[in-house]
């Protein structure tokens, strides 16, 4: 408010001292998450120097040995593309995009088309918008996958980046038999700062994901994060284990969003493939979280992995601190693999 002067009194002060404070925190959080994605997409494209080694180096042996575009051109480039560990499925969905195109625009010679086979890569991955809206509503997310992995890592980290961006958080430690694991997910719970239900080892992991469903729904949680075990006396049992946890949400939390994030270690390659694969006969999977980006040969398998499953890889890991997992872009992922920096 003005004082008849043309000067403003102290409570207007005070609103525009504080918009200017919130101006100013603003554009500071604008300038710290920039900051993380220039280092997160600098760690990416050092992490993925083997796959680009392995795939890259091919696929531009390829377009720099051939004048023309002629069947033998086409076959070279697939077999690079399958042996990248791509996959058969999303490599025949690349292929056939890049003939069509070729086709359509007339084009004779392998230069004109190495972009078209870099932007067919990225739609083949590319995340809708609607894939993180888990963040935004009342939610259970149960993270699984084999021991080994990262589950519990990423479940920490997870709970710190919702935290950061004022949700609620819960966690449940159902990876009861395992014995750091609980351990190990406290440490992620105080330095996320949030709580934790836990069971003693051994125990019931169904019976921790029931206390931490009813903790969940009493206190308001915006988002309920469970860890599950990898491994119990046998896959038969993990799997059973799995079906009864989700059986006890269903009936305990009917009206709660639904998320089943995988976690795969890409290191491994095919064998992440069939551990979703195994995974997804049991449980509806929504989301792959992959981990260990950073020094594998084998980082093709997330073009892999969302072609042949059609479940998005919603977030990428390429270190331990929290700010080394982070949502998938599919055009952060790409230009790392192929050296192309996000000016150009």
């Amino acid at each position: 408010m003005s004082d008849g002067s043309g000067n403003l009194t102290n409570g207007s002060q005070a609103n525009q001292t504080i918009l200017s404070r919130n101006n100013i925190y603003g554009v500071e959080k604008v300038e710290t998450e920039e900051k993380e994605k220039k280092g997160f997409f600098a760690k990416l494209k050092v992490g993925l120097t083997k796959t680009r080694d392995n795939i890259v180096k091919g696929i531009d042996s390829v377009f720099n040995g051939y004048s023309e575009i002629d069947e033998d051109f086409y076959e070279e480039l697939e077999e690079i593309l399958i042996m990248g560990d791509i996959g058969v499925s999303a490599t025949t969905q690349i292929m056939d995009r890049l003939k069509e195109q070729i086709s359509e625009q007339h084009l004779k010679t392998p230069s004109e088309c190495k972009q078209l086979l870099v932007e067919g890569i990225k739609d083949q991955m590319r995340v809708e918008e609607t894939a993180y809206a888990f963040e935004e509503r009342q939610s259970i997310v149960m993270v699984i996958g084999v021991n080994g992995v990262g589950k519990t890592t990423t479940v920490g980290k997870l709970a710190g980046k919702l935290k950061d961006n004022g949700r609620k958080v819960l966690i449940a430690a159902a990876d009861t038999f395992r014995a750091a694991a609980g351990d190990q997910l406290a440490e992620w719970a105080k330095r996320a700062d949030v709580p934790m239900i836990g069971g003693n080892e051994g125990a019931d992991p169904a019976s921790v994901v029931f206390d931490a469903v009813s903790a969940a729904k009493a206190r308001g949680v915006d988002v309920l994060l469970i860890d599950t075990a990898g491994r119990l006396h046998n896959k038969k049992n993990l799997m059973e284990e799995l079906r009864k946890m989700n059986r006890i949400i269903d009936r305990e939390f009917p009206d709660a969003h639904r998320e089943n994030l995988i976690v795969l270690d890409g290191t491994t390659g095919q064998n992440a493939l069939q551990q979703a694969r195994e995974f997804g006969d049991v449980t509806n999977l929504t989301g792959i979280v992959l981990t260990k980006m950073d020094g594998t040969a084998k980082g093709g398998i997330a073009v892999a992995i969302q072609s042949e499953l059609k479940v998005p890889v919603k977030y990428i890991g390429v270190g331990e601190t929290i700010e080394d997992l982070q949502k998938f872009n599919s055009d952060e992922f790409v230009n790392a693999l192929f050296d192309v920096t996000p000016e150009n």
